[in-house]
């Protein structure tokens, strides 16, 4: 499912943004099994990938309101979960990492704390005491900015098939030291999807 919010003037952009982060969710969420519960959804075609052109922090909280309330709203066979990919504002992750107590204010503020929940990734995403080039900030390192937005029921359910949730992250660190730097790069280079 694709909608754009604050469109870009050239629908080519909103195209482009959609594909590369498709292909980092195909490649690494779910080619890495970075996020065991992201497959199912991916082959439903249940993601909506709202893309935005806003350029301020305000126009970014704005529509992230507009898509808390739509993804509450919505039928879950329909749309599961949102991806709110904003290439041209929180490119800093400090900016990004401050937005998010915003973020999660806005949540609370509509009711919907315990109904959906957001999580974070970023181009530039690191893990408080670890490296900028540490390759394990790289299990949230998406192609563009974007604020991943998740039914808490959906959740439950996932967590309660996986019989071992909370090994996730550490699964996840093993996986990206054995890959390494060079194999994250042989990911984007290769022709394979």
């Amino acid at each position: 499912m694709v909608n754009a919010l604050t469109p870009f003037a050239d629908a080519a952009i909103t195209v482009g943004v959609i594909e590369s982060t498709q292909r980092w969710l195909e490649r690494a969420v779910i080619g890495l099994n970075l996020c065991p519960f992201a497959k199912a959804v991916h082959s439903k075609r249940q993601i909506r990938y709202a893309v935005t052109a806003a350029t301020t922090a305000d126009a970014l909280l704005a529509e992230l309101q507009h898509e808390l309330v739509l993804l509450a709203q919505a039928d879950p066979e329909e749309i599961d979960t949102t991806l709110l990919i904003h290439p041209q504002v929180m490119t800093d992750f400090i900016d990004f990492h401050f937005f998010l107590r915003e973020a999660d204010a806005a949540n609370r503020n509509l009711g919907l704390e315990g109904v959906v929940q957001i999580a974070s990734f970023h181009p530039a995403y690191e893990f408080a005491g670890s490296a900028p080039d540490d390759i394990t900030n790289f299990t949230n390192r998406s192609p563009h900015p974007l604020l991943h937005l998740l039914r808490e029921s959906s959740v439950d359910r996932a967590v309660a098939a996986f019989p071992d949730a909370a090994a996730i992250y550490e699964r996840n660190v093993e996986t990206l030291r054995r890959l390494g730097h060079e194999g994250w790069r042989r990911l984007w280079t290769s022709d394979s999807r």
